[in-house]
């Protein structure tokens, strides 16, 4: 029993229950991406990056490298984020909705991974 009343229990949550803090982390990765995106653009754009050794050499440079994982982390995150709003708008059923949420966890999170770990292998080779 709580001595809440039914508005202080939904006070600030929101439709799906977790409140401004999705909203909040999606406007923050969204504003860390634009410098970044600007920044990973013009740097490829720069530099004739036509072969493994110039990709290798580029991203051997050490702030290319923690720029790039940067770039990719954010927008993984981000990117997982906004698929995860749809599914929440747009999936009816409550299994179907969770698997769509796992399977939109694993795949952000393995290609983000993945991705971290190519910069990685080639920045440290």
């Amino acid at each position: 029993m709580s001595l809440r009343t039914p508005l202080g229990k939904v006070l600030g949550r929101g439709a799906a229950g977790e409140g401004v803090g999705h909203w909040w982390l999606q406007r923050v990765t969204a504003v860390a991406l634009l410098p970044l995106s600007v920044w990973f653009v013009a740097s490829l754009l720069s530099h004739p990056l036509n072969s493994y050794e110039a990709m290798r050499g580029w991203l051997g440079q050490p702030w290319v490298a923690v720029l790039t994982i940067l770039f990719v982390f954010t927008l993984a995150w981000h990117s997982k984020l906004g698929v995860e709003v749809v599914i929440e708008d747009y999936v009816q059923g409550k299994g179907a909705k969770a698997g769509l949420l796992m399977v939109n966890t694993f795949i952000h999170a393995g290609a983000g991974v993945a991705a971290i770990f190519a910069v990685l292998v080639l920045s440290l080779s």
